[in-house]
């Protein structure tokens, strides 16, 4: 269970993340309100699953989903460039965290 609250941790930061890049800086009501929200739950969510999972491989697994995911979001949405290479790199991390999950 506490994979899928680590897994989902992951998800709100990258909620929070693009959420703080709308904001305008702090600036804009709703996009701040998300980012406070989401990122109370997810450092949450964070340490909930820190109780059995080893520090390193939480915070590894935590903070590759979550720039994973906002990376492909800001592709998926075309505010970044959608490439093969940034593509491969984004395989590559998630490799590295499913390897963290195997050998963990």
């Amino acid at each position: 269970m506490d994979w899928v609250i680590l897994l989902a941790s992951g998800v709100l930061e990258a909620v929070w993340a693009t959420a703080l890049g709308a904001s305008n800086g702090l600036k804009t009501l709703k996009p701040t309100v998300v980012f406070v929200v989401a990122s109370i739950l997810s450092l949450y969510g964070l340490g909930v699953a820190m109780v059995t999972i080893p520090v390193g491989t939480a915070y590894a697994v935590w903070t590759a989903t979550g720039a994973t995911l906002t990376v492909a979001w800001a592709m998926l949405r075309g505010t970044e460039p959608a490439t093969l290479r940034r593509g491969l790199l984004l395989m590559g991390i998630v490799a590295c965290v499913v390897g963290l999950k195997v050998v963990g």
